[in-house]
């Protein structure tokens, strides 16, 4: 009755495989149980299940749901769409959890899990005792579990424009890049006012116009090209499940995270002054200057969209966001990363603005910067090169931020150093106000990693 998951499989904020090496059937089915287990000793009895177009989601879906119902669970199965949906229906049906099979931005082969548990992030830990149990199961010791099946897309798209209150139409393209968050756009922009081109909107697990990744400038070409042929005042696009956005403005040019967050959280701040913003530690300097300027209190988090949403929820902020575009709305939302309801409150502060988002983009302070610097490091090594240059810094007296690995302030600007919580690999990124001092900044950065025997790669 025991089984064994690939330890490569169970990450820290949610579970992720190959299908058909890493990433079974038997897997679904057993993860199914196991989560059941967990849920019924915290009390809980029923749970919201979703999967997305991902050609294998269905059959892990199904395997899943059968391994939580003979567990004793009650399954409310809600069908095919984005993350988001699941997230709003864990929220709203009176459910005390909610599982999501899918890959997120990841390659066609790839599949995955994405776990709420009594209404909160399950990552980390969890995620590990989830292993645990599966290795010591026996026989199923409560009475079967009933399913059900309940549609939610209708509800959750009226409660995306419920927040639309602009005056002004917008014309507006759209990529979900054949990912599940298309049919759900598809019946969004039918009752948002303005004009919409959408592009690569049936879901299509195979993802043949691009990878389903909007943090990546090659897959935004397509949606560059069509604000530029149709005259549009913005492009929006979404990773494979519609947790994470990407945006560009009417010139074409990319709104990376942090920038977006800036213009989102002008608009939050005026109905919460002094509240805190939260954003992950490879956001610009920008960003937490602005926060304050604004009148907020600029939050620097943990990177993981688990552990910002678990930060948003304790601080009671109104909002926060991650670069890779994962942001999050507790002002008048629910907490979660929805990518669709960002395009909604984004089209809603462009509707009632006088400016326009390429306007609003040309107001930032202008810095330079690396992108995210990722190489490897073996897995008993990453955290320890991190804590020898933290150490070395600290007894140089350098002003530092050590929340997420070490993010250094110097005379030109910042860099910073961080062990990925899911491969074998050090992150870094380095900003200045200009291309001399960021070349200084990065040779500061690259006599830190030195010192521990460590190259930084060439940028």
């Amino acid at each position: 009755m025991s089984h064994r998951f690939d330890p490569t499989i169970l990450r820290e904020y949610d579970i992720r495989g190959v299908v058909g090496q890493t990433l079974s059937v038997a897997d679904a089915h057993a993860i199914g149980r196991a989560y059941a287990i967990m849920l019924r000793e915290a009390g809980g009895r029923r749970v919201a299940v979703g999967y997305d177009g991902r050609l294998s989601s269905s059959e892990l879906e199904a395997a899943l749901v059968e391994g939580g119902a003979i567990e004793g669970l009650d399954v409310v199965r809600i069908g095919r769409g984005p993350t988001p949906m699941l997230y709003f229906a864990a929220a709203t049906l009176g459910v005390d959890g909610g599982v999501m099979i899918t890959g997120s931005h990841n390659p066609p082969d790839y599949n995955g899990f994405k776990f709420v548990f009594q209404g909160k992030s399950f990552y980390g830990a969890a995620i590990q005792r989830l292993g645990e149990i599966a290795r010591r199961f026996g026989p199923p010791e409560r009475p079967r579990g009933w399913i059900a099946e309940k549609a939610v897309g209708d509800d959750y798209v009226a409660r995306l424009a419920h927040d639309f209150h602009g005056d002004r139409p917008l014309t507006v393209a759209w990529d979900p890049g054949n990912g599940a968050t298309g049919e759900v756009v598809q019946h969004l922009t039918a009752v948002l006012p303005g004009r919409h081109i959408l592009l690569n909107e049936a879901i299509d697990g195979t993802f043949p116009a691009h990878h389903p990744d909007p943090t990546i400038p090659e897959n935004l070409v397509q949606l560059q090209a069509a604000v530029e042929s149709e005259d549009c005042d913005l492009g929006i696009a979404f990773d494979g499940d519609g947790d994470r956005i990407g945006v560009v403005d009417a010139r074409g040019r990319i709104l990376w995270g942090d920038q977006l967050m800036v213009v989102l959280a002008r608009d939050v701040l005026q109905r919460h002054p002094g509240a805190p913003i939260l954003a992950d530690v490879k956001a610009s300097q920008v960003l937490f200057d602005e926060i304050a300027r604004m009148g907020g209190r600029p939050v620097m988090a943990a990177t993981g969209h688990s552990l910002i949403k678990a930060k948003l929820a304790e601080m009671g902020a109104p909002l926060a966001g991650e670069m890779s575009g994962h942001i999050f709305f507790a002002d008048g939302y629910y907490g979660f990363d929805d990518a669709i309801y960002v395009a909604v409150r984004l089209l809603d502060i462009l509707s009632r603005s006088r400016q326009t988002l390429a306007e609003m983009r040309d107001e930032l302070p202008v810095v330079v910067n690396t992108p995210e610097l990722r190489f490897d490091c073996p897995e008993s090594r990453k955290f320890e090169v991190v804590r020898e240059v933290r150490e070395r810094l600290h007894r140089a007296g350098a002003e530092i931020n050590d929340t997420d690995g070490v993010r250094v302030r110097t005379l030109d600007g910042w860099w910073l150093l961080r062990a990925s919580n899911t491969q074998p690999v050090l992150v870094a990124r380095a900003e200045a106000a200009t291309e001399e001092g960021l070349a200084r900044v990065k040779q500061e950065l690259a006599a830190a990693l030195a010192a521990s025997r460590v190259r930084l790669p060439a940028v």
